[in-house]
């Protein structure tokens, strides 16, 4: 649950609590503790390990060792995951790819996936959310758009490591940094968003219309994001109206511990993120876990690799500046301002309907119970003025919110629509 507001439309937030200001130090005096044990138990993992082939596998042993290992695993990391992507196969041959900094700011960088070949492809920049994870979320999508497309991603920095000397990073600025990023890239690229950056996309594409820019997006795809949260309201949608938005800074916002670069600066913690993300579906994160011990347990590395996997990733936080998070939560999912029309950018209103040549695909879900059904086509109520064969909606069936970018289906079903999307709008 992640967007912003802007300067215009601002509410003086006041009055944060104690409680709030000892929040991060409280769960960082916590993980100091935790520390010394989860380096005790990963020492007992890797001498197991070593000597496995000398230590019985008695079941006292073998529960012990998978123990050791779920407790190593205890906790948040707060640093980005590798992206991993060294190769990938272009028209049958496998080609290098390396990470390169295109653009870079304090708040975060444009990483082009750079493959070693000379043919020219439509160049996408990948807006990844800013939700409490780290870009690295869409490893797979990249991986799968890759041999394709010349794929760029905003990669955003954990604003606990950002200093205070750089300033605010709100909604204004997060749009600022995709306009600037398509900047970059020049005239003729394609916009694609996952997710929370949605109307922050779609606002980009609409105020660069608006000023003529040459070098808004050829096609817009907008994938699982809250344009209308009004439709088929979620519990994300509920529990931002159910408080004003006094409450969430009293009690959901923290100053960055004094150890960080960051230090002072007010922040929603990923923890707390990711903490509410889980509590949605906890029976589901407790049933993987027990799954993970018992394949630990029974040497069934595989799967228990592949569970590790997804929650290195899954646990790997980034905390968001507070005035993104309060922007987001006031402007998309309690004053629906994009769709209501009331929604202003450096003074100047927003008109979606403004639009004309970029092309519109929206992407949902079937089972999202995070972004439901009609909250992201309803972009196209908006974009009034893109004809009829530059616009495009697909409802994947069976597939909830991380099925839409990541997965069998995704890969299987949606990613080739939105490749013929790009090549037809190229």
């Amino acid at each position: 649950m992640t967007l912003t507001a802007f300067d215009s439309l601002r509410t003086p937030l006041t009055g944060v609590t104690p409680g709030a200001t000892v929040l991060y130090p409280a769960y960082q005096t916590q993980s100091d503790f935790l520390a010394p044990i989860r380096a005790a138990a990963g020492l007992a993992v890797r001498v197991s390990q070593a000597w496995r082939s000398e230590i019985p596998r008695l079941p006292l042993m073998t529960n012990l060792n998978a123990s050791y290992e779920l407790v190593a695993r205890m906790g948040f990391s707060h640093a980005r995951p590798p992206f991993g992507i060294d190769h990938v196969v272009v028209d049958g041959r496998e080609v290098e790819v390396t990470e390169q900094v295109v653009a870079d700011t304090p708040f975060g960088t444009m990483l082009r996936f750079a493959k070693d070949i000379t043919v020219e492809q439509p160049r996408v920049l990948l807006v990844a959310p800013l939700s409490g994870h780290f870009a690295t979320l869409l490893r797979d999508t990249v991986r799968t758009m890759l041999p394709d497309n010349d794929v760029y991603l905003t990669d955003w920095r954990n604003a606990r490591d950002i200093r205070l000397s750089h300033g605010r990073f709100g909604f204004d600025e997060y749009i600022e940094h995709i306009v600037h990023f398509l900047e970059v890239l020049g005239a003729g690229a394609h916009l694609v968003a996952v997710c929370q950056p949605c109307v922050a996309a779609l606002v980009a594409t609409a105020v660069m219309t608006q000023g003529d820019h040459p070098d808004r997006p050829r096609s817009l795809t907008l994938m699982a994001g809250p344009i209308d949260a009004r439709v088929n309201p979620t519990k994300v949608n509920e529990l931002a109206t159910s408080k004003p938005i006094e409450w969430f800074e009293r009690n959901l916002i923290a100053s960055v511990p004094w150890r960080y670069p960051g230090a002072f600066r007010r922040v929603y913690p990923g923890f707390l993120q990711v903490a509410a993300f889980m509590s949605m579906n906890l029976e589901r994160h407790v049933r993987a876990h027990r799954k993970l011990f018992v394949d630990l347990a029974t040497n069934d590395r595989a799967s228990a690799l592949a569970t590790a996997a997804f929650y290195d990733e899954y646990f790997a936080v980034l905390d968001l500046t507070a005035e993104f998070y309060l922007e987001t939560v006031q402007t998309v999912f309690q004053k629906y301002e994009l769709p209501l029309g009331t929604l202003e950018w450096q003074g100047r209103r927003v008109e979606p309907s403004a639009i004309r040549r970029t092309a519109l695909l929206t992407v949902e879900g079937e089972r999202d119970d995070i972004c439901s059904v009609g909250q992201t086509v309803a972009a196209h109520d908006l974009c009034t003025n893109i004809g009829t064969a530059k616009r495009q909606h697909h409802l994947q069936a069976g597939v909830g919110h991380y099925g839409v970018f990541n997965g069998r289906r995704w890969e299987s079903q949606i990613y080739p629509i939105l490749h013929n999307f790009i090549r037809a709008n190229n």
